[in-house]
């Protein structure tokens, strides 16, 4: 995936500098062992904690959530820091507090410690938004939903291939002791970032807020799109509900799995798992182009997609019927991640963009954290496929409003009738 093969998106402008394509997927690598060390470990948290003074493993559940709510809750205050001392420079302190917490959790030697640790790794983090905050302040239109896009590509290939070399590594090193060992990627990851530029928010169609686009730098004259930023309400709104309804199906997913598929083997459990992140990769580039110019008309059908596949796991029973609704809710997650991809970069022009990266991981942690809790409380009063159900009825409302911003004319005279 490039970001320079698809054209500028109607009224995005070249600037004098910005982020080459190089500096871009270097940025995606960074992102992409930053995201490996976080998402790898956690899955093993179950092996970990008997060690720690908790032989059931009880706090788990607790304990893998930790870091996803303490990022959440520094994500805004990083993004407003970033917009005044700089994105590189936050995002720098993003990879460089993933390096010092994994290294205090793989040092821990009691669970308050290791929790301490988690906590410092949620809250010292948060690469997501410094990530794209860095991206935001460089690059515009077309270019920076592509470059967003990208950056979830590289989240999908951690998720699938982070747990598989921890477990591979697992006979010669101990789950615990691997933060160290994870500890490096970041640390390398900062050393190639501090390489690349400081973004000139000059060079950046838009930039603040107040900016109307014909300040120093700028080739454009004053545009209403410029002066008056896309409303942004429905982006957070369509962030939360799209990683409420996709999360709330992994909890549970390979219980379910083994529930309905006696005799399934882990194997099997863990492609099915990693089915919808693979088609993301396969596919999201070919979406990009797709719909680019009608992002609404994409989380439409992302959201229906999402709820046929949440729906389906209900109703399936066969190995080939749970490959066919992990295809579908793959087409679901696809769709929804590049054009929530394409909404944050029109959101972006004209704003801040740490503050307003911060603010949509906020929702996005948000909404992941809410998926865990009610997954848990469903499944412990109605069995394994009552998350799927929720997130289905999550998913349907969220393709009906979206839908409304597509067809708004032919809705409101079919209500009328």
């Amino acid at each position: 995936m490039s970001v320079d093969t698809l054209p500028q998106h109607p009224g995005s402008t070249a600037r004098p500098e910005g982020l080459g394509r190089r500096q871009v997927h270097a940025v995606a690598a960074c992102y992409f062992v930053a995201s490996f060390a976080a998402l790898g470990l956690p899955p093993y948290l179950t092996a970990i904690l008997p060690a720690l003074g908790d032989p059931q493993g009880r706090w788990a559940g607790v304990l893998y959530i930790v870091p996803t709510v303490f990022s959440a809750l520094g994500a805004p205050l990083w993004g407003r820091l970033a917009d005044r001392f700089g994105r590189k420079r936050l995002l720098l302190r993003a990879q460089l507090g993933l390096t010092v917490s994994f290294l205090l959790a793989g040092a821990a030697d009691s669970l308050p410690a290791f929790t301490l640790a988690l906590v410092l790794q949620g809250f010292l983090g948060g690469t997501f938004a410094a990530t794209n905050g860095y991206l935001a302040a460089a690059l515009d239109g077309s270019k920076l939903s592509l470059a967003l896009t990208l950056m979830q590509g590289s989240a999908r290939a951690a998720l699938v291939a982070a747990p598989i070399l921890v477990g591979a590594l697992s006979p010669w090193i101990d789950p615990h002791r691997q933060y160290l060992l994870m500890a490096v990627l970041p640390l390398t990851a900062a050393l190639f970032l501090s390489l690349l530029p400081e973004p000139d928010p000059a060079a950046r169609g838009g930039g603040p807020a107040t900016d109307t686009g014909s300040g120093p730098g700028s080739d454009r004259a004053p545009t209403a799109a410029a002066a008056r930023p896309a409303p942004i309400g429905l982006l957070y709104t369509f962030e939360f509900v799209f990683v409420f309804a996709t999360i709330i199906s992994f909890p549970y997913l390979i219980s379910l799995a083994q529930e309905r598929l006696p005799g399934v083997s882990g194997t099997t459990t863990g492609i099915l798992f990693a089915l919808p992140h693979l088609c993301y990769l396969a596919f999201a580039a070919r979406t990009h182009t797709a719909f680019l110019a009608r992002p609404h008309a994409g989380i439409a059908l992302g959201f229906g997609f999402v709820a046929l596949g949440l729906a389906g796991h209900a109703a399936a029973h066969s190995l080939v019927a749970f490959v066919a609704v992990r295809l579908l809710l793959g087409a679901g997650l696809t769709l929804g991640l590049v054009c929530l991809s394409v909404l944050a970069a029109e959101a972006a022009r004209g704003r801040a963009p740490g503050r307003m990266f911060g603010t949509l991981e906020f929702v996005s942690k948000g909404g992941a954290v809410a998926a865990g809790a009610v997954a848990a409380l469903a499944n412990g009063r109605f069995g394994a496929a009552a998350p799927v159900l929720v997130g289905t009825a999550a998913a349907l409302l969220a393709a009906t409003a979206a839908a409304t911003l597509v067809f708004p004319t032919r809705i409101r005279w079919s209500s009328r009738r």
